[in-house]
């Protein structure tokens, strides 16, 4: 699902990481958990989220301000996660704080792409 209605200026966390086990015990009930959690947290706007089949996954959550991404982080939950993660679930991650200036998007439904579109 695509987070289509939100109004720039907004921040993004984008999370890419390796998953070090495909089958670890608990971790899809873990990724269901935190973004349920996220969702409850003031300043959340809204997630999207994909993993290959070679366990690379990309995860960008979208946020009001830097301070409800820093207030994310010290949710104790959140902190056991991430523990958890490094532990039994990863074998490497980044993870990048941007502010998003402007956005667009273009689907097919809609019909041809402007060709005077510029990005």
């Amino acid at each position: 699902m695509f987070s289509t209605s939100l109004k720039p200026p907004y921040y993004a966390v984008i999370f890419c990481s390796q998953r070090s086990a495909q089958d670890a015990a608990g971790y899809g009930e873990m990724a269901q958990r935190m973004g349920a959690l996220a969702a409850q947290q003031p300043g959340y706007l809204g997630v999207e989220s994909a993993r290959g089949a070679d366990g690379l996954g990309i995860t960008v959550s979208y946020w009001q301000s830097l301070e409800a991404i820093q207030a994310w982080r010290r949710v104790a939950e959140h902190q056991a996660a991430r523990d958890q993660g490094r532990r039994d679930w990863y074998s490497h991650y980044e993870l990048r704080v941007a502010k998003v200036e402007r956005h667009y998007g273009w689907d097919q439904a809609d019909g041809p792409a402007d060709p005077g579109l510029t990005a």
